[in-house]
């Protein structure tokens, strides 16, 4: 019969298709001569299921049919199951719903079965934490992750941007530049380390942390198989409130269900909307891949991002400036990123402050080339040209929930910025549908704080547990050259919610031990606390500038989760000499004004 070629034709057929689903427990639109329709058939046979076969290739209008249906289902090929009005799909499918028991399920009238109890978009830290605990509590779990292309052509595999391009890479890179630092104190120790045969080889360096990179990819890929978590390189999207279509690099499109989804998209690098930013910029995304020695390098933003990446590029010796629109670290205590950002300068970054840039142009290709940089005065029309090798841009982040389909499934989107608004167990407005890790709206953009909220929320659904992510006390570090570590409050926000008058700061300068023989840095470290005079001085803001901030800063995030107070920090007994011990002897308060230098390790 010829195709269908008006709309009353196609409407009546695509009726009567629906029909033929609504009447019978079992439909099977099938081909009389295909091997995969006949094992379907079989099945139902042996399951003693009666079923209405309509063989397509032998009624008239079994092509319209066939057209109809991959309309209605998607689905090009047969065999085409339904079970009491729910589409199951082709061979395999059917057959791994019988496995699973699913199939027995919707055969006894349970319609609300499918094909997975969880399903996580996003492969970052928090969405195999969440899959892996949740497969460990005997629940069907798939992980769909996909890495859309930077511009310059970058992708990486599993593991989010943390393991590929983020805090793994970064620490590393960093690391490489505090032992350049490490070269020259170690001359002062009477290393004999001539001038001549230190250099510094960026190939080699990224080769070895790529390659490390690398391992981790592969690992994350065993343990969700280890986990019987079905992991599938594919871009996620809503189609309904139940059901993603996964599209694959090839194009290839697969259909799925779950009684319940968790987003853990996360966030990409934003670019400026200038012309030359997408063709000649790069971002974090690329950095860490970058084939070759960036050069002189101008880092765009004020960003954690930004300052890391600055500060280790200038640890490799590399000429770096920082164009900063207005403030340092925003949403950061500003005291601490000040003298962060001081110590930089001290350290040879050049900051070009409340600048914007306007125009990006190519002056020459190359690997770096040269490229020429417009920038604008936030506080005149002044404009000023600069040219350098490559341009990093770093002015913050977007989530990536505008393609996902959101708005299929009914999920409500801040439109400002993409982010997700959740209640305190991390549900969106859709009670099936679940958040975690950067995307959240007005929460921490960190890994470790995704983790913990993703195997929170996967023991509260399925373990019947009740414990919550906390997103106060979170422990953090900024891998700026001298590393600034923090917990708690800034003490902008401390004043905010408690007021002056109710607080007080004990602070201090300190010069670790480590600095003293190469005579660097004296009273360059900084240290904060601040408490609550109304409760009991328990301290609510944590701050501390100076070596190995992370390593301190995580033990006393430990002890403000348990309560920690002023008097308790003065009963304890410092470890000498380390940095650490500050915390345990600081006397001075900001309001005092009192001198807050230290004439040595040791006070």
């Amino acid at each position: 019969m010829p195709p269908i070629d008006n709309d009353t034709g196609r409407n009546q057929l695509k009726t009567r298709i629906q029909e033929l689903i609504d009447s019978n427990q079992v439909l099977v639109f099938s081909k009389s001569h295909c091997p995969f329709c006949v094992k379907v058939k079989d099945l139902f046979k042996e399951l003693n299921v009666n079923c209405n076969v309509v063989e397509l290739d032998l009624i008239d209008e079994g092509s319209n049919y066939q057209e109809l249906l991959l309309e209605m289902t998607r689905q090009k090929t047969v065999p085409n199951v339904f079970v009491n009005k729910t589409h199951i799909g082709g061979c395999d499918k059917t057959m791994q719903a019988h496995k699973d028991g699913i199939l027995q399920k919707l055969l006894c009238g349970e319609n609300e079965v499918y094909e997975y109890d969880l399903i996580v978009i996003g492969g970052g830290s928090g969405g195999l934490a969440c899959s892996k605990e949740t497969a460990t509590l005997g629940k069907k779990v798939m992980v769909l992750d996909y890495v859309v292309p930077t511009p310059k052509g970058n992708s990486w595999g599993l593991g989010g941007t943390c393991v590929n391009v983020g805090c793994i890479p970064k620490k590393l890179m960093h690391q490489t530049a505090l032992l350049g630092t490490s070269i020259q104190d170690a001359r002062k120790f009477g290393w004999e380390v001539p001038e001549e045969t230190v250099k510094h080889n960026w190939e080699t360096m990224k080769t070895a942390v790529n390659n490390y990179i690398g391992s981790l990819n592969w690992g994350y890929r065993v343990a969700l198989r280890d986990k019987n978590v079905n992991y599938v390189n594919s871009y996620a999207e809503f189609i309904e409130p139940h059901k993603i279509k996964a599209t694959n690099k090839r194009g290839k499109e697969t259909f799925h269900t779950a009684a319940k989804f968790i987003l853990a998209t996360g966030e990409r690098p934003r670019y400026l909307g200038i012309p030359g930013d997408k063709e000649y910029c790069i971002t974090s995304d690329d950095l860490f891949s970058l084939p070759h020695c960036p050069g002189k390098t101008l880092v765009i933003g004020a960003s954690y991002v930004a300052l890391e990446c600055g500060g280790f590029l200038a640890g490799l010796g590399l000429d770096v400036t920082v164009m900063v629109r207005s403030i340092l670290l925003r949403g950061f205590d500003q005291d601490m990123a000040n003298r962060a950002g001081e110590h930089m300068e001290e350290h040879g970054v050049k900051f070009l402050r409340k600048y914007v840039p306007v125009k990006v142009e190519e002056l020459e290709a190359g690997t770096p080339g040269r490229l020429k940089v417009t920038a604008k005065s936030t506080e005149s029309d002044e404009t000023i040209e600069g040219e350098y090798n490559t341009v990093l841009i770093a002015v913050g982040r977007d989530a990536c929930t505008g393609k996902i389909g959101l708005d299929q499934a009914g999920v409500k989107v801040n439109p400002k910025n993409g982010k997700v608004p959740v209640n305190d167990e991390e549900q969106t407005n859709v009670p099936h549908i679940y958040a975690i890790g950067d995307i959240l709206e007005g929460k921490w953009e960190l890994t470790p704080v995704a983790i913990q909220a993703g195997k929170l929320l996967a023991r509260r659904l399925y373990a019947g547990a009740s414990l919550k992510c906390d997103y106060v006390n979170v422990p953090t570090t900024v891998f700026t050259p001298l590393e600034y570590g923090a917990c708690g409050h800034s003490e902008e926000k401390a004043i905010e919610l408690y007021g002056q008058d109710n607080l007080e700061v004990y602070h201090s300068l300190f010069w670790p031990l480590e600095f003293t023989v190469p005579n660097r840095d004296n009273n360059k470290c900084y240290s904060k606390i601040i408490c609550n005079k109304l409760d009991n001085d328990r301290v609510i803001g944590f701050h501390y500038l100076g070596p190995n901030a992370g390593e301190v800063t995580q033990g006393y995030g430990a002890a403000m989760k348990c309560g920690l107070t002023k008097e308790q920090l003065d009963n304890t007994i410092g470890i000498h000499p380390t940095c650490a011990e500050i915390f345990t002897t600081m006397e001075v308060t900001k309001s005092s004004g009192g001198d807050i230098t230290q004439a040595g390790c040791c006070g």
